[in-house]
C-alpha cells in the first residue's frame, strides 16, 4: 500500500498527517512486520506494567507509554528483536470497588447474600470495559505494542503461574499465617499491605483529647494520656510510659485533682499563657520505670471481665516519645502495631488471642460496645468525647491537623486493626533485596539508591492475603485447626489431590467447594477464604505472562531479567517493589536490568489532575489539536523523565509544534522545492548518493559532522537510558540546519553556483534531513514516517524491506565526517556573525541596508586562518561590503582592563585588599596586557599573580559615532554604522525582493512556479525605490527570476494570481503576480 504523496503547497496539518501514518501502518501491518524483520537477532526484553481497564487512560499513561515506546523502538532499530505485549490488571480492589458502588454493597454479608459466583460475574463483566479506549489511545499516541497477544491476570494460565510462584515461596518456608495489626480499608473491607497504606496521605483535622485515668489506689490522682483517635478508647487495655523519662505529679487546685505526665509536656493540659504563671504545684517526680504495674480504673466496662486480672495497668516501652502528647500512651492492642507488641510483651494478651476489636467489616461499632453500636468509627468520636466529659475523664480537648493515610481505592480513612492474615517473609531478606537492587540501573539513580533503597532497608513482611472475592485464590487447603496445610502449585496438582477433574477455572466460585482428604487423619482440608493481593499477581508478572514454568521455559529464560522496565515514581512502593521481592525471593536476582522512573503529571496550577475539578485539558483533545509527536516531545523534554513532577501546559505542546516540528517540516519542504527547481532548470533528477565523496564545502562538512554528533549522542544517551538529554540536541540541530546551513547555502541550493555544486549541496541537505528522521524516529514516530515516505523516493533501490522508517537500522556514526578544525572554523564564524548582528539590530533600522565596513580584531593570526575561507558566508549573511581582519590593537582601539572577584581576593590579601581596590582602576591598558602575558603585576606595590585578576578586552571608540563595537572577550568586531546613499539604494532593492518573496509565499507558489511581477506607485511617490529597481535590476531579476515591470505594461488578459498593497518604510505601493 503506497503512502499518499506529500503536497508541498498545502498547510501541514500534524494531527491529520498522523492519522494517515496510522492507516499506513495498519495497511502494511508495520508493528508485526518490524518484529519479524528482527527475528534471529539478539533479544531485548521489556516488561509492561499492567494497568486496569476499568478506567480510561490519562496523561500519566501517555507518559509511561511514550517512554516505553521510545526505548523499545530504539532497541528494535539498534538490531534487537523486541517483543512488546500489553498486559491487564483485572483483579482486586479497583474492580470490586466499582461493583460495590454499582450494586450498593456495603459488607461481606451483602456479597454472601448475592453469592460469590454472581458477584464475580459482575466483576468479570467490567474488567475490560475501557479496553477499546485503551487500544485507540495507545495507537493514537504512536505506541507499538501487541494487544492481540496480551496477558490478563484473570486468565487461567496467568493465575496458575501465580499459584506456582506462591508454592515456591511456601516450600522455602517464606509463608506464614499470623495475627498482625495492619492497615485496613473499611471502604473495601480488607487489610492492605504496608506499601499500599503509603499511597494516599491527606492532611486532616482530628480531635485531640487528653484523658484522665484515675489510679485504683488514689482516685484523686490521674494518669494523663493523649490521643487523636478517641474511637479506640473503648478498647483500652493499658497505658505505656518510657522507662527512662522523668514524670511529675502535679496538683491542680482549680480541679482539685492530681495529674501525672511527662515533665516537659504540660502543654497537653495548659495553654502557653497559663504556663507563664503555672496554676499547679509539683508534688512528686518519678522515673517511668517507677510507674510500671500501677493499676488504674478502666474508662469503660466493656472488656473488664475478660481482662481485669491482666490489663488496666501501666506498661513500659521505649517507643514512647516526648515530642507531643503527655508521654503516656493509651494502649488499644487491636488498633496499633506497637500497642499489640507491648501488650504481648507484658502478658496482657496471647499470640493467638484476638484483643478487643469491637468494629465490623465496614468500621461500625458492634454490640460489644452497646453505647456506640452501629456508629461508624469516625462518627463515634464526638459521642465518645461527650461520654468522657460527662464522666469527668476529659481533661483537655482541641483539634489537631496531621497527615493521615487513606485507602488508595475507596478514599476512606484507613485504620490499623489486628487481623489474621497470610504473610511472605520479607524482613529477613532485606540485605538480599538491597543487593539485587544495587545490581540494576535506575534513571535517575538517586531514586533507586535513596527513595527505593530506604524503603527496602525498612521492608516489612508482606501481607499478601485479602478478605475479598475477585482475585486469584490463595492455593492453601487447611484443616480446621490449621495444623495441616497443603499448598497447591498447579491445576494438575489440585486435580490429583482432590480427585476433581476437568478444572477450567480457579476463581473462588469454581474451587471454594473443592476439598482435599487429610493425610493426617483430620477429615477434609478446605481452602482458606482469602485471595491474593493484586500486587502479588502483578509482581509475579515476569513468570505468569509466559505461563512459566508450565510452558515457554526457553522464552522466559531469554527474557528474564528484563532489559528494561518503566513506570511512575509511585511504583517504587508498588510494582517495582513487588516484582523485586518475588524475583529476589525466588531466584536471588532483580527482574530488571534498567529502569526509568518518571515523575507525576500535574495540572498547570501544580495540583493533582482531577476529573471533578476539570483542571486539565482532555488528552485526546490535545492530541487531536497538536498531534501525538508534539505531545510526546513535550512530555519527554521535561523534568518528568528525571522523576520530577511536570505541570502540564497546553501552551508547552503548542510551542513544540512552532519551535521543533514546523522548522523541521519547512527544511524538508525547502529541500523538495530545490529538487524540483533543479529538475526544471537542468533536467537533472536528484538521487541521493550515500557514497558521495566528502564535499570540499566547509558548511557541508560541518552540518554532516553535526549529524554524526547527534547520532553519537543518541546512541550513548539511549544506552544509558537518559531520554531527557536527546531533545535539546535535536532542537540544536534543527536550528543549525534551518538558521545556519540552509540560510547560508540558499544560493548554492538554488543553483547559482552551477548544477554540480547544487547536487552536492542537495546531497548534504538530504543526508541531514534523512539522518534526523532515522535518529529521531523513536521520539517522533509519525513525522519521521511522513517525511521518510517522500525521502525514500530519492534513495537508491534496496533488497531490504524499507517500507517504513521504523524498519531501518539506526544510523552508525561516520567517523570520517568528524573534523575538529571545521567545527572550530564554523564556531568562530558564528561568533563574528552573532556579535555583528547584535550591533546591527541596535544601531541600524533595516538589516537589508548593506554595511560599508566590518573590522574584526583578534590577537592571533590563526583565528583569521580559520574564518577567511568562510568570508563569503560572512559577507552574505551580514550584508557587508568589506571585511578587514586585523591584529592591530591601535587601529581598532582595543584596550585592556582588569577586575577581580573581591571576596575571593580579599581572603588572600586581607588588609591589603583596600589598597588594591583603590589602585586597580589606575592600572594602564599596557600594564593589564603585560599581566595577561606574564601573569604578574604590582598594584600599589602589592604583587599579584595569575588568577588574581580577570582581564577584559574592550574598545575605546572615538566619540564621532562612526563605529560601534561588540566583543565576547576573545574577538572584537567594529561596525561602520554610518549611512551611505549608494548602500541605502541597495537596501531598498533588497526590501523590494523581500516583498516579492513574501507575496509568492502568500500565493502558495513553489520555487518552480514562474510568474511575472508588476508594481504600481502613486504619482510622485516611491522614486527612490524605482531608482533602486533600475540600478539593481540584475540582482533583483536573479533573485525573483523575472524583471519587475510597471503595472501599466501588464497585458489585459494576464491571469492575476495575487495583488496586495505593500510598504517599504513610509512608502506604500501595490505588487501583483501573474502567471507566465
Amino acid at each position: 500500500m503506497s503512502y499518499p504523496d506529500h503536497d508541498i503547497t498545502a498547510k501541514f496539518d500534524f494531527p491529520a498527517e498522523e492519522l494517515k501514518v496510522i492507516q499506513f501502518w495498519r495497511d502494511i501491518d508495520a508493528f508485526q512486520t518490524s518484529i519479524k524483520l528482527r527475528e534471529g537477532c539478539p533479544e531485548f526484553s521489556f516488561y509492561d506494567g499492567p494497568p486496569f481497564a476499568t478506567g480510561r487512560p490519562h496523561y500519566g499513561h501517555l507518559l509511561a507509554g511514550t517512554v516505553k515506546d521510545i526505548v523499545t523502538r530504539h532497541a528494535s532499530m539498534s538490531g534487537f528483536h523486541v517483543e512488546r505485549r500489553f498486559g491487564w490488571d483485572t483483579h482486586g480492589l479497583p474492580v470490586e470497588h466499582e461493583i460495590d458502588k454499582k450494586l450498593g454493597i456495603k459488607s461481606k454479608d451483602d456479597v454472601m447474600a448475592m453469592g460469590i459466583d454472581k458477584y464475580n460475574a459482575e466483576c468479570r463483566a467490567i474488567v475490560m470495559r475501557y479496553s477499546e479506549d485503551w487500544r485507540a489511545t495507545v495507537e493514537r499516541i504512536g505506541r507499538w505494542i501487541d494487544f492481540d497477544n496480551d496477558y490478563k491476570t484473570l486468565n487461567l494460565s496467568y493465575m496458575e503461574s501465580v499459584w506456582w510462584v506462591f508454592s515456591q515461596l511456601f516450600q522455602k518456608n517464606l509463608v506464614y499465617r499470623g495475627l498482625r495489626v495492619m492497615p485496613y480499608s473499611t471502604g473495601c473491607t480488607t487489610p492492605l499491605s504496608n506499601f499500599e497504606a503509603g499511597l494516599a496521605y491527606k492532611d486532616i483535622q482530628d480531635p485531640s483529647v487528653t484523658i484522665g485515668f484515675p489510679l485504683v489506689d488514689d482516685q484523686k490522682t490521674m494518669l494523663l494520656a493523649w490521643t487523636t483517635t478517641p474511637w479506640t478508647l473503648p478498647s483500652n487495655l493499658g497505658l505505656c510510659v518510657h522507662p527512662d523519662f522523668e514524670y511529675i505529679k502535679i496538683h491542680d487546685p482549680a480541679r482539685d485533682l492530681n495529674f501525672i505526665l511527662q515533665k516537659d509536656l504540660l502543654n497537653a493540659v495548659y495553654s502557653a499563657k497559663e504556663l507563664k504563671k503555672p496554676p499547679f504545684k509539683v508534688i512528686a517526680t518519678y522515673k517511668g520505670s517507677d510507674l510500671k504495674g500501677w493499676r488504674y480504673v478502666p474508662l469503660f466496662e466493656y472488656f473488664t471481665e475478660k481482662y481485669e486480672d491482666k490489663a488496666f495497668k501501666v506498661l513500659v516501652d521505649k517507643y514512647v516519645t516526648k515530642e507531643s502528647g503527655t508521654g503516656i500512651v493509651h494502649q488499644a492492642p487491636a488498633f496499633g502495631e506497637d500497642d499489640h507488641r507491648v501488650a504481648l510483651a507484658h502478658g496482657v494478651i496471647r499470640h493467638d488471642d484476638m484483643p478487643p476489636c469491637p468494629l465490623d467489616d465496614i468500621g461500625r461499632f458492634t454490640n460489644e460496645v452497646p453505647d456506640f453500636a452501629g456508629m461508624y468509627f469516625k462518627d463515634a468520636d464526638k459521642e465518645i468525647i461527650k461520654t468522657l466529659k460527662n464522666n469527668g475523664r476529659l481533661i483537655a480537648h482541641s483539634t489537631f491537623q496531621h497527615s493521615y493515610p487513606f485507602c488508595w481505592r475507596s478514599d476512606t480513612p484507613l485504620i490499623y486493626r489486628a487481623i489474621p492474615a497470610w504473610f511472605v517473609r520479607v524482613t529477613d531478606s532485606r540485605s538480599e533485596l538491597m543487593a539485587a537492587n544495587k545490581a540494576t540501573r535506575w534513571v535517575p539513580q538517586s531514586v533507586g539508591d535513596n527513595r527505593f533503597g530506604n524503603w527496602l532497608e525498612n521492608a516489612k513482611d508482606w501481607n499478601i492475603s485479602r478478605n475479598r472475592y475477585w482475585g486469584t485464590p490463595l492455593p492453601l487447603w487447611v484443616s480446621d485447626d490449621f495444623e495441616e496445610i497443603i499448598c497447591v502449585g498447579s491445576v494438575e496438582e489440585l486435580e490429583k489431590l482432590s480427585g476433581v477433574q476437568g478444572i477450567k477455572d480457579i476463581h473462588r466460585e469454581s474451587i471454594d467447594g473443592i476439598t482435599i482428604p487429610s493425610q493426617k487423619g483430620k477429615g477434609v482440608l478446605r481452602r482458606v477464604t482469602e485471595v491474593f493481593d493484586c500486587w502479588f499477581e502483578s509482581g509475579s508478572m515476569p513468570f505468569a505472562q509466559e505461563h512459566y514454568p508450565f510452558e515457554n521455559e526457553e522464552r522466559f529464560k531469554k527474557a528474564w531479567p528484563a532489559d528494561f522496565v518503566s513506570e511512575g515514581i509511585d511504583q517504587t512502593r508498588g510494582w517495582f517493589y513487588t516484582m523485586l521481592v518475588v524475583s529476589t525471593l525466588l531466584y536471588g536476582k532483580a527482574p530488571w536490568k534498567n529502569l526509568i522512573v518518571t515523575g507525576l503529571v500535574l495540572a498547570q496550577d501544580g495540583k493533582k489532575m482531577s476529573k471533578s475539578l476539570r483542571n486539565y485539558p482532555d488528552p485526546n483533545a490535545i492530541i487531536d489539536q497538536y498531534g501525538a509527536d508534539a505531545t510526546r516531545i513535550f512530555l519527554v523534554n521535561s523534568p518528568i523523565v528525571r522523576a520530577e513532577n511536570l505541570r502540564f501546559r497546553e501552551e508547552g505542546v503548542k510551542e513544540v509544534v512552532a519551535r521543533v516540528l514546523l522548522p523541521w517540516v519547512n527544511s524538508f519542504r525547502f529541500f523538495l522545492g530545490q529538487v524540483a527547481l533543479l529538475e526544471k532548470d537542468t533536467g537533472i533528477k536528484f538521487k541521493y548518493n550515500p557514497h558521495a565523496p566528502l564535499s570540499a564545502n566547509i558548511m557541508d562538512r560541518w552540518v554532516l559532522a553535526r549529524c554524526q554528533s547527534l547520532i553519537k549522542l543518541v546512541r550513548e544517551e539511549m544506552a544509558a537510558y537518559r531520554l531527557y538529554t536527546v531533545i535539546p540536541r535535536l532542537l540544536l540541530l534543527i536550528d543549525e540546519v534551518t538558521n545556519w546551513y540552509i540560510r547560508f547555502n540558499r544560493a548554492r541550493l538554488k543553483g547559482e553556483n552551477g548544477p554540480e555544486d547544487t547536487v552536492s549541496a542537495l546531497n548534504t541537505l538530504f543526508e541531514t534531513i534523512f539522518t534526523l528522521c532515522k535518529t529521531m524516529s523513536s521520539f517522533t514516530p509519525f513525522l519521521t514516517e511522513s517525511l521518510y515516505q517522500t525521502l525514500r523516493k530519492f534513495l537508491p533501490s534496496s533488497q531490504k524491506d524499507e517500507r517504513s522508517v521504523h524498519f531501518l537500522d539506526f544510523p552508525t556514526v561516520r567517523e570520517e565526517y568528524f573534523n575538529p578544525d571545521i567545527e572550530r572554523q564554523v564556531k568562530r564564524m558564528q561568533t563574528i556573525i552573532e556579535l555583528t548582528r547584535t550591533v546591527r539590530e541596535k544601531h541600524q533600522p533595516s538589516l537589508k541596508i548593506p554595511l560599508k565596513e566590518l573590522i574584526v580584531f583578534h590577537p592571533e593570526t590563526s583565528f583569521f586562518g580559520d574564518v577567511k575561507p568562510l568570508q563569503g558566508y560572512l559577507e552574505s549573511e551580514l550584508n557587508v561590503r568589506e571585511i578587514v581582519f586585523t591584529t592591530d590593537e591601535e587601529r581598532t582601539c582595543v584596550k585592556y582592563k582588569a577586575t577581580a572577584d573581591w571576596p575571593t581576593l580579599g581572603k588572600k590579601l586581607r588588609k591589603d585588599i583596600g589598597k588594591v581596590k583603590a589602585a586597580l582602576p589606575n592600572l594602564s591598558s599596557e600594564d593589564v596586557k603585560e599581566y595577561e602575558r606574564t601573569g604578574e603585576v604590582k598594584v600599589d606595590g602589592i604583587p599579584l599573580e595569575k588568577g588574581d585578576l580577570v582581564v577584559t578586552r574592550y574598545v575605546d571608540l572615538p566619540e564621532d559615532g562612526s563605529f560601534a563595537s561588540n566583543t565576547d572577550n576573545d574577538v572584537v568586531v567594529l561596525v561602520d554604522i554610518r549611512t551611505y546613499p549608494e548602500l541605502e539604494a541597495e537596501g531598498l532593492a533588497r526590501e523590494f525582493i523581500n516583498r516579492v518573496q513574501r507575496l509568492r509565499k502568500e500565493a502558495g507558489l513553489q520555487a518552480t512556479d514562474n510568474v511575472d511581477v508588476f508594481y504600481s506607485f502613486e504619482d510622485g511617490s516611491g522614486l527612490d525605490i524605482l531608482a533602486a529597481i533600475v540600478k539593481h535590476a540584475e540582482t533583483i531579476t536573479k533573485a525573483i527570476r523575472c524583471a519587475p515591470a510597471d503595472v501599466k505594461t501588464r497585458p489585459a488578459d494576464a491571469v492575476v494570481l495575487i495583488d496586495r498593497r505593500q510598504e517599504i518604510g513610509e512608502t506604500g505601493f501595490h505588487l501583483s503576480l501573474t502567471r507566465k
